[in-house]
């Protein structure tokens, strides 16, 4: 394809903060050529996460500057680099805010992690937030052993089935709760031990299975009565982390466990840990996770895909009730000549 019949560079941008429906806005731009320690990358796909869609509602921990790009991951191919670490050709992810959803982009080169070449695009569009999540969750509150137990709450998202994933491979136990029994074959077969509703039922069922409270760590990305049924499961001064809110409810804290119990209550963001870990922990544990996922031990489930121009579609696809995975913006035929 010629220079003179590419198509334009596209991006979707707000100016203001609300319903991304009635915000977004779909624009041709073109691309910065990257400075010394830069490279412009040419996106490969994009996920839409709920940390986007609250950034663009204004309701995400970090505001950003209007007008803003949305993204806060994707996979990309390095078009030009201004950096002795990268290639054209290289593909890449972003370990910090980007501007995703977007056909190119400009970054610093040390916010790039080079991928190997057999991983799948998708896959690794989806790799910056939901494996490293479940990572940081099994690796940074405690010391786990095989044989070792944890519960979680929507053991049905990207994050859960992360857990399950990484945990089955490192022998340690699974419990999970689910809002919806209809996932509980699937999660048996990824590699789940347990399954149950999320409801007292599931509760009591859960505690017969443990033998009572002897879980080592518990997440929560639900909060309210969910968050507090991972607190009875869990053993004498154990920690209960959240690092999410799908309930938008806040959290019930018991006098008796604190008090009698010592349960410990902690929170994790993993934007916090990229920024705060050392540049060879953080390669050591995305090599981990690449590695993983391009071997197919560590999938996340992808629903659909959708160009950029088709933005709105793929807003009302995440409403979809019979929505089961990812949705992802997808860039082709979008190959960029700079001056």
């Amino acid at each position: 394809m010629s220079a003179t019949s590419q198509p334009p560079s596209r991006r979707l941008v707000f100016h203001q903060t609300g319903k991304p429906a009635d915000v977004l806005q779909i624009e041709d731009f073109t691309p910065r050529p990257p400075l010394a320690g830069e490279v412009l990358v040419r996106m490969l796909a994009a996920p839409i996460n709920p940390a986007d869609l609250n950034t663009i509602e204004g309701t995400y921990g970090v505001k950003p500057t209007l007008p803003a790009v949305p993204g806060i991951e994707g996979c990309g191919e390095v078009q030009t680099s201004a950096s002795p670490d990268f290639a054209p050709g290289d593909r890449v992810i972003f370990l910090r805010r980007a501007e995703t959803w977007a056909t190119h982009t400009t970054v610093a080169a040390d916010s790039l992690f080079k991928l190997p070449s057999s991983i799948d695009p998708l896959q690794a569009a989806m790799l910056k937030v939901n494996p490293a999540t479940a990572w940081c969750l099994l690796h940074h509150f405690a010391t786990l052993q095989p044989g070792d137990t944890i519960v979680q709450n929507l053991g049905n998202s990207a994050v859960g089935r992360c857990v399950i994933q990484i945990a089955r491979d490192l022998g340690i136990r699974t419990l999970s709760l689910v809002r919806n029994p209809d996932h509980i074959p699937a999660l048996t077969e990824l590699g789940a031990d347990h399954v149950f509703p999320d409801d007292e039922t599931g509760l009591q069922a859960a505690q017969n299975t443990l033998g009572g409270a002897n879980a080592s760590l518990a997440f929560n990305a639900v909060g309210g009565d969910s968050a507090l049924r991972l607190m009875k499961l869990l053993r004498e001064s154990a920690t209960h982390i959240t690092y999410g809110a799908m309930g938008r409810k806040p959290l019930t804290l018991p006098n008796g466990l604190l008090i009698f119990r010592d349960i410990r209550i902690r929170g994790l963001w993993v934007t916090r840990w990229i920024e705060s870990a050392s540049p060879a922990e953080i390669h050591s544990v995305y090599q981990n996770l690449a590695s993983r996922t391009a071997a197919g031990s560590l999938v996340q489930p992808v629903d659909q895909t959708f160009s950029i121009d088709h933005w709105n579609d793929a807003l009302t696809r995440l409403d979809a009730p019979a929505r089961n995975g990812k949705v992802l913006f997808t860039f082709k035929d979008h190959p960029l000549n700079l001056p």
